[in-house]
Formats: structure tokens, C-alpha cells, sequence
């Protein structure tokens, strides 16, 4: 009896290129906030794609420092942003803290012990993701912060799956 192949070598290309031409745009806007630095802290994000608001959402950190909250809040939005994404997408991570943008793009040494781990863990995540991430001023990431400061009002628990890929990476909260 003869198989019959339903689909090609030349089908399977056909697809992989339309998939490719299917790409989707991602802005990912993130906030960390910490009241009284240190103090209790959140981690807000806001996430488009193509241009259309899919998700938003504050989480608690417990107390941090603004700058830990700052790199939770990336490292968050980056891990919540990849269980989405597609071969080819285009994303850009938006921060209004410069020192993480200028840290991240490799303008800025990281000098405080305790933010080294959460900037490597940063830098391979952004390279493995293809991101452009891009500083803003703060009146451009209003969402964000709002999601930063409901996260620390409401006390949302961070998801359990990010505090084990943050324990696997040896980072404790």
C-alpha cells in the first residue's frame, strides 16, 4: 500500500515563510516601584501587541530597593512576554529607569552586589529573546507604574513559575 503525503518539503517551507511574514510586534512596558526605598515594592506590566493593550497586571515583591524592583519588574514582564511569543516577533522592552536601560544596553556598570545576578540573568534573557529595550520618561509609562503601585496595594502574589525560574537561576526573593 502507497502513503500518501499530505504535505511537502515545498508546503512545509510554504508555512515556515508565511509564519515569518505573520510576525507580531510586542511592546513591553515595565515598572518597578518601592516605597521608602527600601520598602514594600511592586512590579507593574503592560504588554501590546501590535499596538493593542493584551495584558496588565501588578504584582508584590515583597521589601526590595527601587533598582531590585526595577530588575524584577523586567526580568517578570520578560518571562510573562515569552510564553507568547513566536519565531520572528519583533519586542521591545520599555523601562523608565535609566540606570536599568543604560545597564541592560551595556552604557552603565552594575556596581551593587546584589543587582549583578538579576542583570545577567537580564542580559541573557534579552539576547535570547532578540530585544531592544529602550529608556522612556516616566510620563510615557504611566501604565506601568500603576500596575507597580496596584501590585503593592493589593499584595498579588508573583506567579509560582517565576519564583521557580528565579530559584533555578539562583536569585531569592
Amino acid at each position: 500500500m502507497e502513503q500518501l503525503y499530505l504535505f511537502t518539503n515545498a508546503d512545509q517551507e510554504t508555512k515556515k515563510k508565511a509564519a515569518i511574514n505573520q510576525q507580531h510586534e510586542w511592546l513591553l512596558f515595565v515598572d518597578g516601584a518601592s516605597r521608602n526605598n527600601p520598602g514594600p515594592a511592586g512590579a507593574g506590566i503592560y504588554l501590546l501587541k501590535n499596538k493593542i493593550p493584551v495584558y496588565k497586571e501588578g504584582f508584590f515583591l515583597g521589601i526590595k530597593t527601587n533598582n531590585e524592583a526595577e530588575y524584577l519588574a523586567f526580568l517578570l514582564g520578560i518571562f510573562l512576554l515569552q510564553k507568547r511569543l513566536q519565531m520572528g516577533d519583533v519586542v521591545r522592552v520599555v523601562s523608565d529607569s535609566e540606570l536599568l536601560v543604560k545597564q541592560i544596553n551595556g552604557l552603565y556598570k552594575v556596581r551593587r552586589p546584589h543587582l549583578k545576578p538579576l542583570y545577567a540573568l537580564a542580559q541573557q534573557r534579552v539576547k535570547a529573546i532578540g530585544a531592544k529595550v529602550m529608556h522612556v520618561l516616566r510620563t510615557e509609562n504611566k501604565q506601568a507604574d500603576k500596575m507597580a503601585n496596584r501590585g503593592i496595594d493589593y499584595k498579588k502574589s508573583l506567579p509560582a513559575d517565576f519564583i521557580t525560574f528565579l530559584q533555578q537561576h539562583e536569585i531569592e526573593l
